[in-house]
């Protein structure tokens, strides 16, 4: 395993995976129209698995598969495929960028559950910060008129923006897992159950939203699981090269991606409220890791 201290590895491995992961949304939202997020999410997860499987079999480690907190896995593969849901489906109904800009509440919500399930102490520096993070769903909500009343068109980027708040939260929920097992499972054993319980899971809803796939849709559907797959894995060895403080500013790079291919691709220009909302959203974010930094150093030196 790479040292952690090697930021300049672990910076583009997150620059890579940050830019996987949006090509990988956009593929999602592209095929949307004709293929029900459900099953969009059951190739996600299915074809990742062989990603993992060459991974295993090139470092021939045929038992990360054993595991001693099975019930945990469950939990975090529920979090993360509801997660993956809200995710999922509000791409269906929103622009690439203020799909991506909502889901970096991700960190807000990891501070407010701290408190209930690891029994933290928030502090004024990090209350502030998650309120202004809140005050960013606000401007892109409310600038892009999702809750002004009348058309329908509005209500459905409402509840696609109200669903995406709703993925930080599931997401904020397998942040805390993902930290628990950690404790003892390796990240390869944790993502290879996760692709697992998570196939199984959107498997069983499958057959009451399969469409036939073109032959063009299902090549895209099966890309969509390998980049998911490869993205993932780059994802955790940028955690493994380097702290999660210092890959922080990185992982804000997806919405310049985001913004860049919904323009191209979907002709959607992000609007004045998506940039700010999206900028203060960041900006608490980053400050939330830096306060999480202060506070590990603080412990360390007591």
């Amino acid at each position: 395993m790479p040292l952690r201290h090697d930021i300049r590895r672990g910076a583009l491995l997150m620059l890579g995976a940050t830019a996987l992961f949006t090509v990988m949304s956009a593929i999602i939202k592209g095929v949307s129209p004709e293929i029900h997020f459900i099953e969009t999410m059951f190739f996600r997860s299915a074809f990742a698995l062989p990603v993992m499987v060459v991974i295993a079999a090139r470092g021939r480690d045929w038992g990360l598969l054993r595991t001693k907190r099975f019930p945990q896995h469950i939990v975090r593969a529920f979090t993360g495929t509801m997660a993956q849901g809200c995710s999922f489906y509000a791409l269906t109904v929103l622009p690439l960028a203020e799909q991506t800009a909502l889901t970096y509440t991700t960190p807000l919500f990891v501070t407010l559950l701290s408190i209930p399930f690891l029994g933290e102490k928030v502090g004024i520096h990090r209350w502030s910060a998650v309120l202004v993070g809140f005050g960013g769903i606000l401007v892109i909500a409310l600038g892009e008129g999702a809750f002004q009343s009348g058309a329908m068109p509005d209500r459905t980027m409402a509840i696609g923006m109200v669903v995406a708040v709703i993925q930080g939260v599931w997401s904020a929920m397998t942040t805390l897992l993902v930290r628990s097992l950690s404790a003892t499972e390796s990240s390869a054993t944790i993502v290879l159950w996760q692709s697992l319980l998570m196939t199984a899971f959107s498997l069983v809803a499958l057959p009451f939203v399969w469409t036939t796939p073109s032959l063009w849709q299902f090549c895209l559907l099966v890309l969509v699981g390998l980049i998911g797959g490869v993205a993932q894995v780059m994802l955790t060895e940028a955690y493994a090269s380097a702290q999660v403080s210092a890959l922080g500013p990185y992982s804000y790079t997806s919405i310049l991606w985001s913004v860049a291919i919904g323009w191209i691709v979907f002709s959607d220009a992000p609007g004045w409220s998506t940039v700010a909302g999206a900028a203060l959203i960041v900006v608490s974010g980053l400050y939330i890791l830096h306060r999480e930094l202060v506070r590990s150093r603080q412990r360390r030196s007591s």
